[in-house]
C-alpha cells in the first residue's frame, strides 16, 4: 500500500466538489450511530489531529470524477491524510490521498442490507479498504450476522473473528482502531483494550462530568467542614486553657 501524500503537495480541493448525495432515508444512523453519540466518541479515542478523519457518510471514490463504484459508508476512519482538504472535497480521494481508508462500517437497513454484503464489500476489497465491518441492530435478520468484518490479507479480504462474549454480546477486534466492535444488546460500543473500558456515550460522559461535579463539590464541602471543625476545636482548647490560667491564677 502506498503512503500518504504530504499535505503540503495536495492541490486545492476538486471543482466541481464530490456529489452530494441524499442523506439515509431511515432512522438508522442516528439510532445507532448519532442518538448515543457512538462517533464522537470514536473521534475522541482516535484524537482530532488534522491528519486523522472519522466522518460520517463521506463519499468515497478514486476521484469526484468516477461516480461509477462511489460509495458513502456509514463511517469511515483514515489515518495520514488532510482532513481539512477531504471536508472542503465533500469526500474522499483515493486517487489524491494515495491510499484507501483504513476502516468502513456499514449499519444494516432493510433497503441496503443485501447491497452491504456483496455488491459493496466488492466494491470496498477493489478500493483495497483495510477493514470492512457491518453491524445489524436486529442480531442477525437484515445481515448474516449480527456483526461482521473482512480485513485485507496478503490481497484478499479474510473474514475477523468475532466472539460471543455473553449473552447477546459479541465483540470483533478491529486492527485498525486497536480497539474491539461491540454489539451490546443491539447496540453498537467501541471498546478500549489498553484502558480496558468502553468508551463513553453521550449520557455516560454527561453522568461522567456530573459524578465528577458532584464529587468535586462533596470535596470541596468536606474541606470546609474540616476546616470549621478544627477552628472550633483550637477555640475550645484556647478557652479551656484559658480557664486553666484563671483557675491557676485564684488558687491561694
Amino acid at each position: 500500500m502506498t503512503t500518504a501524500k504530504p499535505a503540503a503537495f495536495l492541490v486545492a480541493p476538486s471543482t466541481p466538489r464530490f456529489p452530494e448525495f441524499p442523506p439515509r432515508d431511515d432512522m438508522q444512523n442516528f439510532k445507532i450511530l448519532y442518538e448515543h453519540g457512538n462517533v464522537p466518541a470514536l473521534r475522541r479515542r482516535l484524537g482530532s489531529s488534522p491528519d486523522t478523519i472519522v466522518y460520517c457518510e463521506l463519499p468515497l471514490g478514486w476521484n469526484h470524477r468516477e461516480q461509477l463504484g462511489m460509495r458513502v459508508p456509514d463511517i469511515l476512519v483514515a489515518f495520514n491524510v488532510d482532513r481539512h482538504f477531504i471536508v472542503a472535497d465533500g469526500g474522499y480521494s483515493i486517487n489524491d490521498h494515495g491510499k484507501p481508508p483504513e476502516f468502513v462500517l456499514e449499519i444494516a437497513s432493510p433497503t441496503t442490507s443485501r447491497n452491504d454484503e456483496t455488491r459493496k464489500r466488492a466494491e470496498y476489497f477493489a478500493f483495497r479498504v483495510g477493514e470492512y465491518w457491518r453491524f445489524d441492530d436486529t442480531g442477525g435478520r437484515l445481515y448474516r450476522a449480527a456483526l461482521a468484518g473482512d480485513r485485507l490479507v496478503d490481497g484478499q479480504y479474510e473474514p475477523i473473528e468475532v466472539m460471543e462474549v455473553s449473552w447477546a454480546r459479541i465483540w470483533g477486534y478491529s486492527a485498525a482502531l486497536n480497539l474491539y466492535i461491540c454489539w451490546e444488546y443491539g447496540h453498537l460500543r467501541w471498546y478500549d483494550p489498553v484502558a480496558q473500558r468502553y468508551l463513553l456515550s453521550h449520557d455516560e460522559e454527561a453522568e461522567a462530568r456530573a459524578a465528577a461535579e458532584a464529587a468535586r463539590i462533596a470535596e470541596e464541602a468536606a474541606l470546609i467542614a474540616e476546616r470549621e471543625a478544627r477552628v472550633t476545636a483550637e477555640a475550645m482548647l484556647a478557652e479551656a486553657q484559658e480557664r486553666v490560667r484563671q483557675l491557676e491564677n485564684e488558687t491561694p
